[in-house]
């Protein structure tokens, strides 16, 4: 897996009346080198249309495209991963049934959980919520950065922070130590979505100069 830094997933909630591969598209103009589908809300076979399109955009781009959850849309569409939660197929299966080469992350909330997916073969970690976020229902109470800080002590494998990361304390996330950082509505709610993607790259790099 290729080192990355700003990782996007998508939130049409927050684009209505812009098409989802042109936001997308418009991200990884501005700097966007991980994308990511969560859909949680359309048909099976909408969230397939999607991937499909997705997967098209991000090969041309050659940037990795993951899926969040559906593994056997991920399959058919031959994305280069998914993602999972904790309340999710356990790792082993998924990892049978995605095979050797293609990527797993897995979404974590404490050191346990980040260990238990290293040590299950992850391929990267989510880690989060860093601060208070409005993108996600049901979301557990904001690790902080000192979280980041213990897993980057503890864990070996790439991990990115997620959660009310924004241009404006990016910073923070980058030097508590975490070399990737994934957001939503800081990209994709944006009016131009390809200078906020260019604004949080420029960000990122001013932070790990």
């Amino acid at each position: 897996m290729k080192d990355f830094q700003l990782y996007v997933i998508t939130g049409e909630a927050f684009h209505k009346g812009k098409e989802l591969v042109t936001v997308m598209e418009d991200a990884i103009k501005g700097g966007a080198d991980f994308i990511q589908l969560r859909d949680k809300t359309s048909s099976r076979k909408e969230v397939f249309e999607k991937a499909k399109q997705l997967k098209e955009l991000c090969q041309s781009y050659e940037v990795p495209f993951i899926v969040n959850d559906y593994i056997d849309i991920a399959m058919a569409v031959d994305a280069d991963g998914v993602h999972v939660g904790q309340d999710d197929m356990p790792l082993a299966h998924v990892r049978k049934l995605v095979g050797d080469d293609k990527i797993i992350g897995v979404s974590t909330h404490k050191i346990e959980e980040a260990l238990e997916a290293e040590q299950g073969g992850a391929d990267y970690i989510g880690v989060g919520p860093i601060f208070k976020t409005n993108s996600k229902e049901d979301v557990v109470d904001p690790v902080t950065t000192s979280y980041i800080k213990e897993i980057k002590a503890t864990i070996s494998i790439p991990f990115v922070a997620i959660g009310g990361i924004k241009t404006h304390n990016v910073r923070e996330v980058i030097e508590a130590g975490a070399d990737a950082v994934c957001v939503i509505t800081e990209v994709v709610a944006a009016d131009d979505v390809q200078a906020a993607a260019m604004r949080m790259t420029e960000a990122i790099n001013e932070a790990k100069a």
